[in-house]
């Protein structure tokens, strides 16, 4: 049998769309959904029980611990996860499945589509497909995303799933995790979902920023995959890296002129690096390629700010676990968060708590991997 887990937290009108996908699959085989109810609102999951699809219900604890409780209760030997706010190619189920016909492959990552004419969107679009192009390049996938991917069941459960304390990048956590231990994923381009990228510049911003923030997060515990993975081309780490410098060298330029020179040179450095994007945008689309070097900097400018405020948080956290750990005796110290892995951590002081704007990025379907 095979689960595909879907978690819902108020998406009645894309649950529809996703599950209408899903039922005009190309393959049929023996199949359950399972939506998760993430603490729903809307009553949008009531009517789902009397068409087929088996509910299971959670108070609102983020949509890993869903996908965790979906896996938990599946009744399939292969677990797929797809999104509310995704709608599945006719051949997903195919394509998702094809590649567990090698009995060494543990997780399997699908691939964006979007029909969205908006500029940012198809930006958006080419911008995966670059890193698309890289997976399919690398010896050995270290990836995943959770909007289109599928894992053998018992090596999910095995493994501790998903990190429920982490509001994004749960996923890339997770690869990276399966990647240490050793276990094979695949990357299938035809494993595709459609979905609705960002269409404004703010909220592409947005979402760039707490990717930063999360990623760095995760490359606290691998700060290996800082340096290189297989999705990130090290062109983008440069860029990232680029507006710290030009930050620095800008400010040095304020007492040292030779500062702004150096500021300038590394910006022409990182723009340079832009060239291969540009080249392979202005095959697909004029518009995108003309305005791709702003539309990078904006992107690295978002990720390096959601970068500084993650190592910024951090401090602050070590801080405050200092000072409580030398007002309270030994033996009463209070835990440091950092649970297992796929499990929330101990409560404590350095434990990061969602902000309001955090919230509206994890519910607003802005994108997952982007």
């Amino acid at each position: 049998m095979i689960s595909i887990v879907i978690p819902v937290h108020n998406e009645k009108q894309r649950l529809d769309r996703c599950l209408a996908a899903l039922r005009g699959q190309s393959v049929q085989p023996e199949l359950e959904i399972v939506v998760v109810d993430d603490g729903s609102t809307d009553g949008g999951v009531d009517y789902l029980e009397r068409s087929g699809v088996r509910v299971v219900r959670q108070v609102n604890q983020g949509p890993a611990a869903a996908r965790n409780t979906g896996a938990a209760s599946a009744r399939g030997d292969i677990i797929l996860f797809i999104d509310a706010d995704c709608v599945a190619d006719a051949n997903w189920l195919r394509e998702m499945l094809r590649p567990f016909e090698d009995s060494e492959v543990v997780a399997v990552k699908g691939a964006y589509r979007t029909r969205q004419r908006g500029l940012v969107a198809r930006f958006v679009q080419i911008e995966f497909e670059h890193r698309y192009r890289r997976l399919r390049n690398s010896r050995r996938v270290d990836f995943l995303a959770s909007y289109s991917v599928g894992f053998r069941r018992r090596y999910f459960l095995d493994i501790g799933g998903f990190r429920a304390d982490l509001i994004m990048n749960e996923d890339v956590e997770l690869a990276y995790r399966i990647s240490h231990s050793g276990g094979k994923m695949v990357f299938n381009r035809n494993a595709a979902v459609y979905h609705e990228h960002p269409e404004t510049l703010r909220s592409y911003f947005l979402i760039k920023f707490w990717r930063g923030y999360w990623r760095a997060v995760v490359y606290k515990k691998y700060p290996g995959k800082a340096v290189s993975d297989s999705y990130t081309p090290p062109s983008l780490k440069f860029q990232v890296l680029s507006v710290y410098l030009v930050s620095l060298c800008g400010l040095a330029g304020l007492v040292i002129p030779r500062g702004l020179l150096a500021a300038g040179l590394v910006a022409g450095v990182s723009t340079a690096t832009m060239a291969r994007f540009t080249l392979r945008a202005l095959r697909r689309d004029f518009a995108v390629a003309l305005l791709s070097v702003p539309l990078l900097w904006v992107r690295a400018t978002a990720l390096m700010a959601g970068t500084a405020a993650a190592l910024i948080a951090v401090g602050r956290a070590r801080a405050m676990n200092y000072r409580r750990t030398k007002r309270v005796p030994a033996d009463e110290s209070p835990r440091l968060p950092g649970g297992e892995m796929g499990q929330t951590p101990a409560p404590g002081p350095a434990t990061v708590v969602p902000t309001p704007a955090e919230a509206r990025v994890r519910r607003g379907g802005l994108g997952k991997d982007a």
